[in-house]
């Protein structure tokens, strides 16, 4: 029964989009990892996207609820974001959206 109550619970997505001063994108993805390793209760996973040869990208982060995001803010994430922020041209799009399908590739059968 809590297999299938959880399949009914649906995850929530935290979805910035921006554009980083040029040639900092990877100082920003250090910065990144490094704050989303800080994130525990509610975290399920995270992307951070880069359109092919520009410093455009787009951070993901898939979160049981929107409040676990909140509940995860802890002192050395902050610096951490406060210190990516200049590494932006301007700040981020960001929102949050609720994740309605959710589809995994298919696996490989092992003989």
């Amino acid at each position: 029964m809590k297999e299938f109550l959880d399949f009914l619970q649906h995850k929530y997505a935290y979805v910035a989009i921006g554009e980083f001063k040029s040639g900092c994108f990877a100082e920003a993805q250090t910065l990144y990892e490094k704050a989303v390793s800080t994130y525990t209760t509610g975290f399920k996973k995270a992307y951070l996207l880069q359109k092919p040869g520009t410093d455009e990208g787009i951070a993901v982060i898939v979160w049981d609820d929107i409040e676990d995001m909140e509940h995860n803010k802890n002192s050395l994430n902050q610096a951490l974001m406060k210190e990516m922020a200049p590494l932006f041209v301007k700040p981020p799009v960001t929102n949050f959206y609720e994740v309605c399908s959710e589809i995994g590739g298919l696996q490989e059968v092992k003989r």
